[in-house]
């Protein structure tokens, strides 16, 4: 049977979704192999966005120039998403100061729906502080995750974010072939006491996978702010002004999310969370499916670039890069240097 057109890469080594995965991920002991694959074709994400945020279709390929570390490449498009089933991982920081949101998580599985589309979705939740646990089986009932969401309680103080999310991305990877993934990461900005997976470890990780990361997140400074209005006797200047330097830093949730040809988006209120999550979804199910098959397999990681070929007020967020593992490359390259 020929391959579906979201059938890339090929090859993975992938984890097995078995009861002892839980039970090493609340153990916090090692979770998540390294996925090596042979990069047959690319896939490559693409959302065409008007500057009034309305979305742009049906666009060919030939509206598209995408190059592959500078070299251009004959691409195939996909636009017809909505008949691909969806497999969703929604992964939830309970660490840190993550219990101010509770109530806003708790607005969060109607919309999930939105995601899942005509019934054939599935949706799992992972939550983290410095550990990780699988709190739900692959369901396609919202409600198991609205009692999930209901019943959540304050973690630790950590939020291993890079931890988390390569266990979610091999979660994912580990769904038929056939199946869009998608990523839910509503978390902080930054890491704090992923042990795990390293920042280039997950680099590769996700360039070697087709998952889109979809990144969500809430000021720790901010929220600790408006905690303290409420309650005036928690808190204090010295920890305000500790969050306010951490939020200086690099933020690893936005970066997640553009390296996949995702969005990264910010929240304070309830309002704001309901809309950037139904604006999430909107997106993830309007994109382009852009694919190519590789010339120049050098493995390591390939930049990528999508432009419009006709000069139109339009934004195009699309994937940055993927990682090419492939032990044939190099030599497939000096045959073609040779000839």
């Amino acid at each position: 049977m020929a391959e579906p057109p979201w059938l890339r890469p090929l090859g993975a080594a992938l984890l097995a979704l078995a009861p002892s995965v839980v039970a090493r991920a609340q153990a916090g002991t090692a979770l998540s192999p390294s996925i090596r694959v042979n990069t047959t074709v690319v896939l490559v994400p693409t959302l065409v966005e008007e500057k009034s945020g309305k979305v742009v279709y049906g666009l060919g390929a030939d509206a598209f120039r995408l190059t592959d570390n500078g070299l251009p490449e004959r691409i195939h498009v996909d636009d017809d998403l909505d008949t691909t089933p969806v497999s969703l991982v929604v992964c939830l920081e309970k660490g840190r100061t993550s219990a101010l949101e509770f109530a806003k998580f708790a607005r969060l599985a109607p919309l999930l729906n939105l995601f899942l589309g005509d019934g054939k979705g599935e949706v799992t939740l992972v939550e983290f502080d410095s550990q990780l646990e699988f709190r739900e089986t692959w369901t396609r009932d919202t409600d198991l995750i609205q009692q999930d969401l209901n019943a959540l309680e304050p973690g630790d103080g950590g939020a291993a974010l890079l931890d988390a999310t390569g266990y979610s991305i091999d979660l994912l990877e580990a769904r038929p072939a056939e199946r869009r993934r998608i990523l839910l990461l509503l978390s902080e900005s930054r890491d704090h006491g992923s042990r795990r997976v390293t920042a280039p470890e997950l680099v590769e990780r996700i360039g070697t996978s087709n998952t889109l990361v979809l990144s969500l997140t809430w000021s720790p400074a901010k929220a600790e702010f408006l905690d303290q209005l409420i309650n005036p006797g928690s808190g204090s200047l010295m920890a305000l002004a500790v969050l306010a330097a951490n939020a200086m830093k690099a933020n690893a949730a936005r970066s997640l999310a553009v390296m996949s040809g995702g969005e990264a988006m910010s929240f304070t209120s309830e309002r704001a969370f309901e809309d950037r999550v139904a604006e999430l979804a909107s997106h993830a199910r309007n994109r382009y499916m852009l694919s190519f098959h590789p010339t120049e397999l050098t493995p390591g990681l390939h930049r990528l670039q999508v432009e419009l070929v006709a000069d139109m007020p339009a934004r195009v967020v699309a994937r940055t890069n993927y990682w090419a593992v492939n032990p044939d490359g190099v030599q497939a390259k000096d045959q073609k240097e040779k000839q």
